[in-house]
């Protein structure tokens, strides 16, 4: 139950963070047979597929490094079915971001990585 409520608290302040550097929050945990997608938001006109990560303690390795290629891959795949099931949104530009949490003594950290990676897409 720890596990569940860290990852809920490290979502909501992910969501928060970015509405606060004025993303707006389209979807969260979009679930399909595939996977989830744990954020998708409008960054201006970018539509931005979001990637939350987070470790609660900084001796559980770094949180990017779990974004790993099999991971873009999947990111990537889970986007494209997102502009299929949203006709309305396919011609938007789109990126990956990247938020990164870590809570250690007690203090949250985040980082916000715009752009985070560059698939090629299908």
């Amino acid at each position: 139950m720890e596990k569940h409520r860290f990852g809920h608290q490290a979502e909501e302040l992910a969501a928060h963070t970015l509405q606060q550097k004025g993303y707006h929050i389209l979807e969260r945990n979009w679930r399909i047979s595939c996977g989830e997608l744990d954020l998708v938001a409008k960054d201006g006109e970018i539509l931005v597929f979001c990637e939350i990560k987070a470790r609660a303690s900084v001796w559980g390795g770094e949180p990017g490094e779990a974004i790993d290629g099999r991971k873009q891959n999947r990111l990537l795949k889970l986007a494209t079915a997102y502009l299929r099931a949203h006709p309305h949104l396919s011609g938007s530009v789109c990126r990956f971001d990247a938020v990164l949490i870590w809570r250690a003594w007690g203090q949250w950290r985040i980082e916000v990585i715009a752009d985070a990676f560059r698939p090629g897409w299908e």
